[in-house]
Parts: C-alpha cells; sequence; structure tokens
C-alpha cells in the first residue's frame, strides 16, 4: 500500500513515466527500500485499473507519461491526512521464530536470542554511524533520508529491548522447571460423522408401529 500510495503523491506534483518514477520514490525516500521498476508498472497499472491515474502521451524515447486524475488526487490527500493503522497481529519472522522454538524439545532458545541480539545490535551501529554522518541535513532529501533512518534506529533499539525481555522471561520459565513438551497433535479425522446410539430410521418406524 505504501509504495501505491507514495507513487500517486509523485504523481500529484506531474504527470511521470515509470522509469522516472521509481528515481523519484528512491530518492524521495533516501534509497531505503529498493524498488524494480516492475512493481513500479504494476502499480500504474492498478491505478489506471481504478480510475486515480491516465495514460497520456508517449515521448520521443518511448516513455508513457501518467497524470493524475481528481479521484487519485483526493486519494491522496485522504492518505496524508490519516494515521497508519498499526494490526494487532502482525507475521513477524523473529517472533515467529521464536513462538515456535520455545515449544521445541532440545533448541537452545538462550542462544538464538543472543546470535540475533548481536546481529541487531550490528544493523544498529550502522545506522547510527549513517545518521551520524548526516544528521544535519541541508535539503528536502537528506531530510526525508533521515527520518527513514531514525525510523530504523528506534525498530533496532526496539527489536534488542524486546530480546533482552524475552531473555529475562525465558530465564524465569526455565526457573520453574517449564520445558518444550509440544508433541505434534493428531489431526482431526474429516469424512461421515461418527454413528451414534440413535435407532435408525426403519426400526424406529418399526417401534412406532408395535406401541401403535
Amino acid at each position: 500500500m505504501s509504495v501505491r500510495q507514495s507513487i500517486l503523491a509523485i504523481l500529484d506534483q506531474g504527470s511521470s513515466y515509470g522509469y522516472r518514477l521509481r528515481a523519484e520514490f528512491e530518492r524521495r525516500t533516501g534509497s531505503t527500500w529498493p524498488i524494480n521498476v516492475g512493481q513500479i508498472y504494476n502499480t500504474l497499472e492498478r491505478l489506471e485499473r481504478d480510475g486515480l491515474i491516465v495514460k497520456g502521451d508517449t515521448d520521443t524515447d518511448g516513455h508513457v507519461f501518467y497524470s493524475i486524475t481528481g479521484a487519485g488526487h483526493a486519494e491522496v490527500i485522504a492518505w496524508l491526512r490519516s494515521p497508519v493503522p498499526r494490526p494487532a497481529t502482525t507475521r513477524d519472522e523473529l517472533a515467529i521464530k521464536l513462538a515456535v522454538a520455545v515449544t521445541l524439545p532440545g533448541v537452545d532458545i538462550a542462544e538464538i536470542v543472543r546470535v540475533q541480539r548481536m546481529s541487531t545490535m550490528t544493523t544498529l551501529q550502522q545506522l547510527t554511524r549513517a545518521k551520524n554522518s548526516g544528521d544535519d541535513p541541508e535539503s528536502t532529501d537528506e531530510l526525508a533520508w533521515l527520518l527513514v533512518i531514525d525510523s530504523l534506529i528506534f525498530q533496532a533499539e526496539a527489536e534488542i529491548r524486546w530480546l533482552d525481555h524475552s531473555s529475562s522471561r525465558l530465564a524465569q520459565a526455565k526457573s520453574r522447571g517449564l520445558a518444550a513438551s509440544e508433541p505434534l497433535a493428531e489431526p482431526r479425522r474429516r469424512g461421515r460423522p461418527a454413528r451414534t446410539d440413535l435407532p435408525t430410521t426403519a426400526q424406529a418406524a418399526a417401534d412406532g408401529a408395535a406401541v401403535r
């Protein structure tokens, strides 16, 4: 969704074509999220299908220009004015990895946490060095890049805090003797429902005739 809305917001500044839009997206986000031109053109096709942009002229180099529509402009305004929703649950790979690993016998969870913490700390140090090298922006491009770096730094710091918290929780669980004990569950059988002790239709009819 962020790519779609970002491309639409860039087109709100003027008509453009695929390769230029890719360059603009990467420039405006500090080249933090590289994007291939195929994704750009797929996004443009969906935006055109939804009536948010229209295909225009082709220049002498074969570049097809796209322009935003009134509906597209309205969507850009709505996007900029609306908060970004944070889902209650996300498929975070690290969280899933620890959640599954803690249920497996013979897995050294503490080692998993230690290795991940070292990796995240290295990333945090690299991001901090990058930030310090350009912490005084002189253009909007540099300011945009700095905002993205700040976001990545905060995410890395939050991950380290979560790993430290997880380490403490795992140590407490271990001290209580809580160990992995999650065998494979038996799959539920599918097919006809199990037979019951209720009489069959024929038997029920016979019983009714006997009573009469």
